[in-house]
């Protein structure tokens, strides 16, 4: 028997790691998804204790200041925050644990948790990244703009992650997944051949 351990996944927005974790977690039993706390507002398909724990801002600095966040972060000008005491349940019991956060939260747990295995999404092109912005509708142009803006910041912390998985067909990177938790993820290291190209171009900047 292996120990329980902690992964933690991030992208930028429109990445598709929201719908590759969701299959992630239907396929693999003991694989648990924790649920952040976050101040955004709801939005119509979410449910409380599902998809989020919503609170109010000053609930939320309430448990900031208690000490109960793992990790936290603001986001699009909203605050999301991970609670450790319900990873280190999930990990006592025998459960791997996943992490859907963002590069800043994944900075905190890598220090506060070192033992944790992390993972970046990449989209295969900017176009194609704007393409999904647009095509969820759930925000308005505005919005979507300064996600598309805000993409290329979040791409470049790319190399503090110890897997990189390519969204490009998404039954190819649920596979990766897959294979990355069940201890069989070394074609998915970060420091693999090529992926530096494939980041310049998204970017614009020679890693």
């Amino acid at each position: 028997m292996f120990p329980a351990r902690l992964f933690v996944i991030a992208a930028p927005s429109g990445a598709g790691k929201t719908s590759l974790v969701k299959a992630l977690i239907e396929c693999t039993p003991n694989l648990q998804v924790s649920i952040s706390h976050t101040t955004r507002r709801r939005r119509p398909n979410e449910r409380e204790g599902e998809h989020y724990h919503f609170v109010t801002r000053e609930r939320f600095a309430e448990l900031k200041a208690a000490g109960v966040f793992l990790e936290d972060a603001e986001v699009f000008d909203n605050h999301y925050g991970t609670s450790r005491e319900g990873v280190e349940r999930a990990l006592a019991a025998g459960h791997d644990v996943l992490l859907e956060i963002d590069w800043q939260g994944a900075r905190q747990v890598r220090a506060r948790m070192p033992e944790c295995e992390t993972i970046f999404i990449l989209p295969p092109s900017h176009a194609e990244l704007a393409a999904r912005l647009f095509k969820r509708g759930t925000d308005d142009e505005a919005v979507i703009a300064r996600r598309l803006r805000d993409a290329e910041a979040d791409i470049s912390h790319w190399q503090e992650f110890d897997y990189v998985v390519v969204n490009d067909d998404f039954g190819q990177a649920l596979e990766a997944l897959s294979r990355i938790v069940g201890r069989d993820g070394a074609a998915w290291r970060a420091d693999r051949p090529g992926l530096a190209a494939l980041v310049a171009g998204l970017t614009g900047r020679v890693v």
